[in-house]
């Protein structure tokens, strides 16, 4: 049987998401590897990679929400709205903000927000990403989209230089959020082009920085035959949905994918499915069109 479980991946800068599957697929030695959503190149930090049967929870991690430790540079925008970018719009910053000014300003971006994606994203429009466009110097229509801010916050003192200013900052957000769009519309705010010039994700759901494993670190489990302890388990995943656990007749009907009479107390739309010996054997919602009925969403037991 191969390596199965979620490894957090401490994403280095300089690599795509892609990169680091195809690296990933070479160290364990198995193709059925998938990232849980992209993390721009010039970014590192939180990636969760799911290996072997783990990959059957991809779906369910797609909704997490991320925190952030970034640095919003004032004074100019650039092509990417980070600092890979060519300068768009520059203004010498000659404002002399306070730190509670900043606090203040920051704070009016918390709840829900209506973002513009970045041309240099993988928002898909008409079929092509916006990446794609970019490159060619083409412009569209950009589709605005609903995030929220569940929290930001100041976490430095601001940094003047002679033509600009920086501050780094602290934000935890819904998915879909992009963090260059948030440090050039706090510029805005603030009456000045801007750019994001340095991120780092912390944590995407429940995995956070601190549990991550670098590549060189992977390369020394390798060596020493210990790769397969930076594996958790894949249900650490879904643990955010309801639990229940079956006897084992129950155990059976389940690992046959049996549709099943719904119980009291199993309000709950989706829900995570155990046996006695704490087996996550399944993901099980109410049908549809059936009322009283409980049928499997996603099997994870493959009698292995």
């Amino acid at each position: 049987m191969g390596p199965n479980g979620i490894l957090i991946l401490h994403k280095p800068r300089g690599m795509t998401s892609h990169d680091c599957v195809m690296k990933i697929r070479r160290l364990f030695q198995t193709k059925k590897v998938g990232h849980t959503g992209t993390l721009d190149p010039d970014v590192n930090g939180v990636l969760p990679i799911c290996i072997g049967k783990a990959t059957k929870v991809v779906e369910y991690m797609s909704g997490y929400s991320k925190q952030y430790e970034g640095e919003v540079t004032i004074g100019y925008s650039t092509t990417t709205e980070d600092k890979s970018g060519e300068t768009v719009e520059a203004k010498k910053v000659e404002a002399q903000w306070t730190k509670d000014m900043i606090t203040e300003t920051i704070a009016e971006f918390q709840g829900e927000i209506i973002q513009v994606p970045p041309m240099y994203s993988a928002v898909k429009v008409n079929g092509k990403r916006l990446y794609e466009y970019a490159r060619k110097n083409q412009e569209v229509e950009r589709p605005s989209r609903n995030v929220t801010i569940h929290s930001i916050e100041l976490l430095s003192d601001l940094t003047y230089t002679n033509d600009t200013m920086s501050f780094r900052f602290r934000v935890h957000c819904s998915k879909g959020t992009y963090i260059r769009t948030l440090a050039v519309d706090i510029g805005k705010k603030l009456g000045y082009p801007a750019h994001m010039s340095d991120l780092v994700r912390t944590s995407s759901g429940p995995y956070h920085l601190s549990e991550s494993f670098t590549f060189e670190e992977l390369e020394l489990r390798k060596e020493s035959d210990t790769l397969l302890e930076t594996l958790i388990p894949f249900d650490t995943a879904v643990h955010f949905l309801p639990k229940v656990v079956i006897d084992e007749e129950t155990e059976m009907q389940v690992k046959n994918g049996s549709v099943l009479p719904s119980e009291k107390g199993l309000e709950e739309n989706r829900f995570t499915v155990y046996n006695k010996k704490g087996e996550c054997l399944a993901v099980y919602m109410h049908h549809p069109t059936k009322k009283g009925v409980i049928k499997p969403e996603k099997m994870f037991w493959t009698g292995e």
